[in-house]
């Protein structure tokens, strides 16, 4: 069965996990509950996709940042920049196992995903994490 978002009389949402002849078992997406509650009670909700319902109850910089590190030295340099501030390009050069073409690659791919900025520290470029990141790390520590 084709997962689908469905709602309650109330306008509560649900993602809907099975269907039976006279009831159906759906999961709150906010808090994980799982129920049965009868299919007279539940309507289709055409404008809203499954993927939707299912990311509803984590915030939204959380799934920006999922969505945008692609690897565990990409999440160690935002953790890192999050806890220590903003640090220099030669700070970050020497502060971690990176080439200069591998930290800037990642870094390029940070800014696009605004999850970092470029600033200046003691007159060097430098990046600090914006404050969606500093957000999103929040609410997975």
């Amino acid at each position: 069965m084709t997962r689908r978002t469905v709602e309650d009389s109330d306008g509560t949402r649900y993602l809907l996990l099975k269907r039976s002849e006279e009831a159906s078992l759906v999961r709150h997406p906010e808090t994980g509950e799982r129920h049965h509650l009868p299919n007279a009670e539940l309507s289709v909700v055409e404008d809203v996709t499954t993927t939707e319902t299912a990311l509803a109850g984590i915030p939204d910089e959380v799934v920006g940042l999922l969505t945008a590190v692609h690897d565990e030295r990409a999440l160690a340099l935002l953790v890192e920049l999050d806890e220590e501030g903003p640090m220099s390009v030669r700070q970050l050069l020497s502060a971690y196992d990176f080439c200069e073409s591998d930290l800037h690659g990642m870094v390029a791919e940070l800014r696009a995903g605004g999850l970092v900025a470029e600033t200046r520290v003691a007159g060097e470029r430098g990046y600090e994490v914006t404050q969606r990141t500093s957000e999103a790390l929040a609410a997975l520590a």
